[in-house]
């Protein structure tokens, strides 16, 4: 009698369970692919492009720069006093300490640039699948971002790109 009442509480258990995945709604989408179909990201490239040829061409300057130095104290550093000698090797050794110092800055200010430029339009893609997940009743929306946490998407999720685009205007 209460091996069938325990078969009754777990038949009752596993179909509550069953019942409750019901209401789930999954649905998937590339968020990253999104980001880069939107009109604007080809605008925010251009101008990321445009900031980084800025950057290149300030370190080309100095590039230059050193290499004039350099070049100088090369052929001069025979006639050079041992004080004199010191000074333009000093002075050569700070050029290429600031050119490192602007090449790291100007790593991190592209970093920058980028997110900045990148962030209003991840900002709008995360609004239309807010809204789409909430239209239509979904309960979670999984992002398949290439080598990212999903690793199965199953033949029931919801594939919400088409939704998504519609919604934000992209072909």
């Amino acid at each position: 009698m209460k091996r069938v009442l325990l078969v009754l509480t777990a038949l009752v258990i596993a179909s509550g369970f069953a019942l409750a995945q019901k209401d789930l709604k999954i649905g998937h989408i590339n968020s990253n692919v999104l980001v880069q179909q939107m009109p604007e990201f080809e605008q925010a490239q251009k101008e990321l492009q445009k900031h980084a040829k800025d950057l290149e061409s300030a370190l080309g300057e100095m590039q230059t720069e050193l290499q004039t130095k350099y070049q100088n104290y090369s052929s001069r550093a025979d006639s050079l006093t041992p004080l004199l000698r010191q000074a333009k090797e000093e002075e050569i050794t700070e050029l290429q300490r600031r050119m490192e110092n602007f090449r790291t800055s100007a790593q991190e200010d592209l970093r920058k640039k980028e997110m900045e430029l990148q962030q209003p339009i991840i900002t709008k893609v995360q609004k239309a699948i807010d809204d789409v997940a909430q239209e239509n009743g979904f309960t979670y929306i999984l992002d398949a971002v290439e080598g990212g946490p999903v690793l199965y998407t199953a033949p029931s999720s919801i594939d919400i790109t088409p939704m998504v685009k519609k919604k934000l205007g992209v072909q």
